[in-house]
């Protein structure tokens, strides 16, 4: 398994040729920043980040395991609502993103979204990278918190259509066995009929709402310190 494919786990390998970018702001104590990452499931985040050149944090590690009585469920089913907030640790991942943008290093869960659980946990190290992305669903959750802790660069939230989302993620999960195939229909046409309001609650947490190429665009003048930044929530 390649870098650039979704399991990958902890952060992607860092690209030699984006080894010169520097920083959006700078601050003497917090060397490194984080551009997160969000969007529908199946809108291209990881593709993205793997094509950008840098360090990349995944947040879908950051799940609560399947025995957690605080997960939520889909309303009038049993199904388990991995799409909710409450099904993930905003509080484990903020932590690993501020330790990541001060010290170079951190620790992350292993998560196996087929099990829904955690199967282990992995040293992560970036080392002295100046941006790094944290890329997942609920990126847009911790917009706030990132910045009240000085690290946050840049928030994007990518977009490419529901019915070419719903494509890209049933075909995606279906070939990497995430859930059973009629879970992925429910929730395949459960999202694509919540898409726009899913982008619009995330843009109304401060993320930029874009394509893949403005997208690229923003990480390039995050990372020389022009211009883009995030938007602050209403």
């Amino acid at each position: 398994m390649t870098h650039l494919s979704k399991p990958t786990r902890g952060v992607g390998r860092w690209v030699p040729d984006a080894s010169h970018w520097c920083l959006v702001t700078s601050h003497p104590s917090i060397p490194t920043r984080v551009v997160l990452l969000c969007g529908p499931s199946g809108s291209g985040k990881s593709l993205l980040a793997a094509r950008s050149g840098l360090p990349v944090l995944r947040l879908d590690d950051f799940y609560k395991e399947a025995a957690d009585p605080t997960l939520p469920q889909v309303l009038g089913s049993t199904d388990i609502d991995w799409d909710h907030p409450q099904s993930w640790d905003a509080d484990a991942a903020v932590t690993a993103i501020t330790e990541l943008c001060r010290t170079g290093r951190t620790n992350v869960p292993v998560y196996d979204i087929s099990l829904s659980a955690r199967t282990g946990e992995e040293r992560v190290d970036i080392g002295r990278t100046p941006l790094f992305i944290a890329e997942g669903i609920f990126a847009a959750e911790i917009v706030a918190r990132c910045r009240e802790e000085g690290v946050l660069a840049d928030a994007l939230c990518l977009s490419r259509g529901p019915v070419k989302t719903f494509r890209r993620r049933f075909l995606r999960d279906l070939r990497e066995g995430r859930k059973s195939v009629p879970f992925l229909l429910r929730r395949g046409w459960r999202l694509m009929r919540a898409e726009r309001s899913i982008v619009a609650r995330q843009t109304a947490l401060g993320a930029h709402a874009c394509d893949r190429d403005e997208a690229m665009g923003r990480l390039a003048d995050a990372a020389v310190g022009r211009r883009t930044q995030p938007s602050t929530a209403a």
